[in-house]
């Protein structure tokens, strides 16, 4: 577990919001408010080892970027026996002005990979607020042949967000997964997938959309 990684007020996340309300004092939907900061309070797990994932936030407040530089997943070749598998999860403090609430809308995840033919590979992803249910994790698949930039994009449909509730201290958690399997490929050629590049990032985006709360 690594703690301390701060993103300054300059660098402020932007989410979309909800809150606990009932319907007769329904949230307003309204741009992301000044003054959001957002602090990681721990990174975990074999796909961003300490110092290789950073996060910053969209000017308009309306998305924040996970950069991952050494997240791969791989099998096959000189490749390990845990190496097939990578995962990381960060948990973030988001901290926001009084009377606003958010939650994730939609999540663009960028790559690339080099599978053999008969090799596969799966991009997984899921959030969740702490002390809350975690959501349904979506998947990507992709089969080899493949050697190319890949791009998936999440979208969730405004009935089914996940909003942090109104008034309280929860950290946001993303857990992100890579995964390789060599099926029928020949084994003694690499195959493998990633969430980086040759230049030492590659970007996931988190979309929000704000909420105002209701007067209490």
């Amino acid at each position: 577990m690594r703690k301390g990684i701060a993103v300054s007020a300059a660098t402020a996340i932007a989410v979309s919001a909800l809150c606990v309300a009932p319907a007769s004092a329904a949230p307003r939907r309204v741009h992301g408010p000044n003054g959001v900061t957002i602090e990681i309070a721990t990174v975990n797990g074999s796909g961003c080892p300490a110092g290789t994932a950073a996060v910053a936030v969209s000017e308009d407040k309306e998305a924040f970027t996970v950069t991952y530089s050494d997240y791969l997943a791989q099998a096959g070749g000189s490749s390990g026996p845990t190496d097939f598998r990578k995962n990381c999860q960060i948990s973030m403090k988001v901290h926001v002005p009084q009377g606003f609430t958010y939650a994730i809308s939609s999540t663009d995840y960028r790559g690339f990979a080099s599978l053999e033919p008969g090799a596969s590979a799966v991009e997984k992803a899921s959030y969740y607020f702490q002390g809350m249910s975690q959501t349904s994790a979506v998947s990507h698949p992709l089969k080899g042949q493949y050697a190319d930039n890949w791009q998936f994009t999440d979208t969730n449909d405004v009935a089914q967000l996940v909003y942090k509730p109104c008034g309280e201290e929860r950290n946001f958690n993303v857990n992100t997964e890579l995964r390789v399997l060599k099926g029928a490929s020949d084994p003694a050629k690499t195959s493998f997938i990633s969430m980086d590049s040759t230049d030492g990032s590659i970007k996931t985006t988190y979309h929000f959309a704000w909420k105002q709360c209701p007067p209490w």
